[in-house]
This record gives structure tokens, C-alpha cells and sequence, in this order.
């Protein structure tokens, strides 16, 4: 009883409707047919004056058809007395409302679903070890929390306990758990296994992966997209063919109430009700990939996108330069100078000294501790190693500190770069670093090219050899190198073929993403700035997800389309039929629900994987003859 008046109090309409058709029967079985013809027929004109007050205000925005099939298939029931059957139209439209929002509310399961578990509260652990419950507001970087089994992880944190699993399938789409370790970083919105754990807090809920989604998500469901524009593309033609048909058969028959049968199975439902479904069906199935569309412009957008344009360093490449040789003088061994030098290098805050430290740390090098420590910015660092003066930096800092052995520069490929060590005032070596291109970038372009982009651009602010050679690498088709933020927003601006997406993921990105058609930000890694100013953002460290995207883009319109020529089609048959009187005008009334209904179901297959679309999940083979690579000369 409560969930009827409920949905009574959100669809009035619809009660009201049923409550005057109820009164109607009891009127005509009383034995007064004159008053159930008055009641349903001054009802069905009174709604058909609201439709009309709609329909005028839609017309003044530039919407012209949907309503006016509708308002003329009421009035003319009325006219020819078919009053039942101008309230079947009227519940028809009036129910439409809930139908679209019960077949919305399944298709949006994944954005709601986001939205429902993000957590509230967090198990703070006190100084004493005991656990205190507190808003998840008031957690602040540092704190130890527990996280109950099966709890979302509140904040982003790292694992204090020996080892657990986490589903991430909400955040990755990987549907089997994943296992971490003592000192992981976990993502908050990663749902706990089986056991307790203990975490600490590395950010607030405000800056954390999950509540960064959540916004996101709450953006999208929120938007008020144009959803009909699609359906606007038909609607005129369909309203003209319908009229036209009604017509024909009333002057073929002579009897009005062959323009009424045509114009009740001729409403516009599966026009007001695939695209809106159909959207948002396919913004839930970029959810579940990790992908959050803002509105479902965007899709329609993502789905004609012929020129895409990349930013290089974070985008097409990992971003993080990575250790790919060790080259060694006589006598120096190459493990030795990369411990040396790792070990003086944990010392300095250059990005380039956090990848040598890392490379050491991989090949299971224990480091020493050093002494008088001192780094010139810019240029190198020197320190005392197990009491052995080793210097790191550039070649000219290296060689101003070492007394023998000619510092000759090392032959760097493209995109490499090289930093020096000396030891004992001896030139010892070099060690080869490189921004090398993700794993799945090659694939991603190679995929959008099957999706129809035409060409692929890459934007970098690099020197042109290194971009040129990254480019050669993965299949760019055009190189636009030495480009400031400015010059990136003109070469968007520029590009002929369109429309234009923009991939990027840093605060330099954000004006070019906001000026092309379609911005796309690596969100799992990249700025706030350029997360609000983009159209997509993927959550994932995963440039596969634009491919995705625009997969699931073409997916949704095509599916959107179809919906829309089933109903279509649908309508024109049983309009041919009514035509020839084979069809009652209280019939079609009802027959219009099994196509609302049709339309409704074939919308929903936006949610699923297509034929055409990218596979979900990216399995690349790792190339170890790229891994490090110790070499003597």
C-alpha cells in the first residue's frame, strides 16, 4: 500500500488517469453512459490542453513534432466519440514518464550504484588502539584505520596488515580480487575481502580517488543532456507521413474515425523514450569500464570523433622516465655502479634520481647510507659511499669532479637520456634512462583507426627527435613537437577533420581540453584542473579506455537509432493497418504500449558489450628484452 501511494505522490498523472477511467466504468455500469462519456471526454481534452500549452513552449525552442501526433490523436478520439480510447492514449503519455524512468533507473544501476556505497564513515584507530567511529570527513593524512571485511576502503591509504585482497571491479572493471601487500597503495572505493585490515590515510576524502569519482558520477547523473536530438532528426518526417496517412485513409473511407484509428497508433513514444534510455544505458556501461561521461552529448560526440589528438609524456608514454641500460667502464662492474649511484641518489628530489633508486630497488640492490651529501640543482649530486667519493649528475658536473678517465658522451636513441657517475675521482659509467611508451598505446591507436578515426595526432612540448621517434614507435600520423599550452589549444583549433578528441592528463592539458570537441583526462593520474575541464575522465591509468570510449560512444547511437526505426516501424505498420479499419482505435491504443515497450527493451541493449566495440579487458605481453640492460664497454 505505501509503495502505491508513493508512486501515486511521484506520478500523479498516472493515478489520476487511472482513478477517472476507474469512475468512468462504475458510471457506465450504473446505466449512465451519457455522464461516462462527458467525464473521460472532458478528461482526455483537459490533458490534451496541457500537451498543447508543452508543445507550443517546445516549438518557441526550436522542437517541432513529437507532441502534435499525441494532442491530435486525443482530440480526434474525442471527436469521433472513441472517449475510451483517448484515455488509453492519455495513460499511454502520462506513463510514458514512468516507463522511461523505470527503464532509466536500470540502465543507470552502475552510476547509482557508485553513488550508494560511497562511505560515510571510517574506523579511526585512537594512540590507545582502540577504534573510534567518525565522520569521513574528519580523517586526515596519516591516520591508522581499520577497514572492516567486505567495507569500502574510505580514503586513499596504503596496507599496514601483511596482506589482503580488495575487489576494485567498481573503479577497474576487473572482476577478480586482487591481491596487495604491506605497504601497497589501495584505492578508496576498493571493497575489502574476507578479513580485517589496517590502513593509513595518504589523502582526505575530499582529495581521494573514490569521492573524485563519486562527483564525477553525480555530474553525470545529474545532466541535463540534450537526449533528443536524435529523435528530433525523425520527428518531423514521422509527423508528416502519419498526418499524411490519416488523411488518405479518411478520404479513401469516408469515416473520420479511420483518421483517429491512424493517429492513436501513429504517438511518439518510442521517439520521447529510446534516446534518453538508450544514453544513459551507455554512460552506466562507461561507468562499469571506468569511464565517466559527463553528460550524453558527449556520447553522441565520441561516437563521430575522426581526428584524435594525444598529449605524449603521461599519455602515450609512462610519463616516469625507467632505467633501460647501465653502461660501465673496464673494470667497473655494472651492478656496483648502479648501487653506488642509486645510493647516492636516494638523496635527491630529481624525478630522474627516484627512477635510479627504483631500477636498484628491482634488481634486489641493498643501498648504503650517505654521507656529506651535497647536490647542485639542475646538475648532480655528490656524496660518500662505504667510503668512496661517488658523484652523479650531468656529464659536464661529473667530469669537473673526476681526475681520470675521459668522459666521453654516451650515443642516446631518441628519447633517451644519460646521467653519469664518477667514483674515486675515476669516470665509471653512465646509466641510460628512457619515457617509454605505455604497453597498451600502440593497440589504442591502432583500435581507433578501426573505429573510423582518420588520424591521430600527437601533441608534446618535446624536442622534435624524440617526438618523432615516439611517434614512428606507435603509428602517429602527425607530430606537432616544441608546443607551449597555447600552441596546443591553435593546433586543435587547426586540425581539419572533425570532430576533434583531446587526450591528456596534465595542468597544462586543461585549456586544450576544454577547446576541443570532445576532452578526454587520464583522471587516475593527472590534474584536477584537468579533470573539470574535460568532457571524459578515465579513472584508470589506461590510455585503452579513449578507445573504449569511443566504442561504447558508437555503440550507444547505434543502438539509440535502432530503438528509434523498431518503433518507427512498428508504428507505420500498424498505421497501414488501421488505415484499412483492421484495427479498433481502443486496439491501437493498447497495441502502442507492446511498441513503447519494444523500443524500451531493444534502448537497453546500449548496456552491453557490441560487435564493433573494443574488448573489455587489454592483455599485453610484457617485452623483457626491455627491461634494464647492464652493458660493459
Amino acid at each position: 500500500m505505501d509503495r502505491i501511494r508513493s508512486s501515486a505522490r511521484t506520478y500523479p498523472l498516472v493515478a489520476t488517469t487511472i482513478a477517472v477511467g476507474l469512475l468512468g466504468g462504475a458510471v457506465a455500469l450504473a446505466g449512465f453512459s451519457d455522464g461516462t462519456r462527458w467525464l473521460l471526454s472532458v478528461y482526455a481534452l483537459v490533458i490534451a490542453a496541457v500537451q498543447t500549452r508543452g508543445m507550443v513552449e517546445d516549438i518557441r525552442h526550436g522542437t517541432w513534432g513529437i507532441d502534435i501526433l499525441a494532442v491530435t490523436a486525443i482530440v480526434s478520439t474525442v471527436v469521433v466519440g472513441e472517449y475510451w480510447a483517448s484515455v488509453v492514449v492519455v495513460l499511454m503519455l502520462t506513463g510514458g514518464a514512468a516507463l522511461e524512468d523505470y527503464a532509466a533507473g536500470r540502465a543507470r544501476r552502475e552510476l547509482s550504484a557508485l553513488l550508494e556505497r560511497a562511505p560515510r564513515i571510517a574506523h579511526r584507530v585512537t594512540e590507545d588502539g582502540t577504534v573510534e567511529d567518525v565522520d569521513i570527513d574528519v580523517v586526515v593524512v596519516g591516520n591508522e584505520l581499520m577497514v572492516k571485511p567486505g567495507q569500502v576502503v574510505p580514503v586513499d591509504c596504503v596496507l599496514l596488515s601483511e596482506a589482503a585482497s580488495f575487489d576494485e571491479s567498481s573503479l577497474t572493471g576487473e572482476s577478480m580480487p586482487v591481491e596487495h601487500v604491506r605497504d601497497d597503495a589501495l584505492m578508496s572505493g576498493s571493497v575489502n575481502g574476507p578479513a580485517g585490515v589496517r590502513v593509513r590515510a595518504t589523502a582526505t576524502a575530499a582529495d581521494s580517488q573514490y569521492q573524485t569519482i563519486i562527483a564525477l558520477v553525480r555530474e553525470a547523473s545529474e545532466s541535463k543532456a540534450p537526449f533528443v536530438r536524435l529523435a528530433d532528426r525523425v520527428a518531423v518526417p514521422f509527423t508528416l507521413v502519419s498526418f499524411v496517412i490519416a488523411g488518405v485513409a479518411w478520404a479513401i473511407s469516408g469515416e473520420g474515425i479511420r483518421f483517429a484509428e491512424v493517429l492513436v497508433v501513429a504517438t511518439p513514444c518510442p521517439l520521447l523514450i529510446a534516446t534518453p534510455v538508450a544514453f544513459m544505458a551507455g554512460m552506466s556501461r562507461a561507468a562499469k569500464n571506468g569511464i565517466i561521461v559527463k553528460n550524453g552529448g558527449t556520447l553522441e560526440r565520441l561516437a563521430r570523433i575522426r581526428t584524435a589528438a594525444f598529449d605524449k609524456t603521461g599519455t602515450l608514454t609512462r610519463g616516469t622516465p625507467e632505467v633501460v641500460a647501465v653502461v660501465s667502464t673496464d673494470g667497473v662492474d655494472t651492478s656496483e655502479l648502479l648501487r653506488l649511484a642509486a645510493s647516492v641518489e636516494q638523496y635527491s628530489g630529481h624525478a630522474l634520481a627516484a627512477s635510479i633508486v627504483a631500477a636498484a630497488a628491482a634488481k634486489g640492490e641493498v643501498l648504503s647510507e650517505g654521507h656529506d651529501v651535497h647536490e647542485t640543482t639542475a646538475h648532480g649530486v655528490s656524496a660518500l659511499v662505504d667510503g668512496r667519493a661517488v658523484v652523479v649528475g650531468k656529464a659536464a658536473f661529473v667530469a669537473e669532479r673526476v681526475t681520470s678517465g675521459t668522459i666521453s658522451p654516451v650515443a642516446l636513441a631518441p628519447g633517451q637520456m644519460g646521467v653519469y657517475v664518477g667514483i674515486d675521482g675515476e669516470y665509471g659509467g653512465a646509466i641510460l634512462l628512457s619515457d617509454r611508451e605505455r604497453p597498451e598505446a600502440r593497440q589504442t591507436l591502432a583500435e581507433l583507426h578501426r573505429l573510423g578515426v582518420t588520424s591521430v595526432v600527437m601533441l608534446t612540448g618535446d624536442a622534435e627527435t624524440t617526438a618523432r621517434h615516439v611517434a614512428t614507435e606507435l603509428g602517429v600520423d602527425d607530430v606537432r613537437a616544441n608546443c607551449l599550452p597555447a600552441d596546443k589549444v591553435h593546433a586543435v583549433a587547426s586540425l581539419d577533420v572533425r570532430p576533434v578528441m583531446m587526450v591528456g592528463d596534465g595542468v597544462n592539458d586543461a585549456p586544450v581540453l576544454a577547446a576541443a570537441d570532445v576532452g578526454i583526462a587520464m583522471g587516475a593520474r593527472g590534474s584536477t584542473a584537468a579533470s573539470e575541464s574535460a568532457d571524459v575522465v578515465i579513472m584508470l591509468d589506461d590510455v585503452y579506455r579513449t578507445a573504449k570510449a569511443v566504442g561504447i560512444g558508437q555503440r550507444t547511437v547505434s543502438v539509440a537509432m535502432q530503438a528509434i526505426g523498431i518503433g518507427v516501424a512498428m508504428s507505420l505498420a500498424l498505421m497501414v493497418l488501421a488505415a484499412f479499419g483492421w484495427i479498433p482505435a481502443i486496439v491501437g491504443a493498447g497495441l502502442q504500449e507492446f511498441v513503447d515497450l519494444a523500443t524500451i527493451l531493444w534502448a537497453l541493449r546500449a548496456s552491453t558489450h557490441g560487435p564493433r566495440e573494443p574488448a573489455d579487458h587489454l592483455t599485453i605481453a610484457t617485452d623483457e628484452s626491455r627491461l634494464p640492460l647492464p652493458v660493459s664497454v
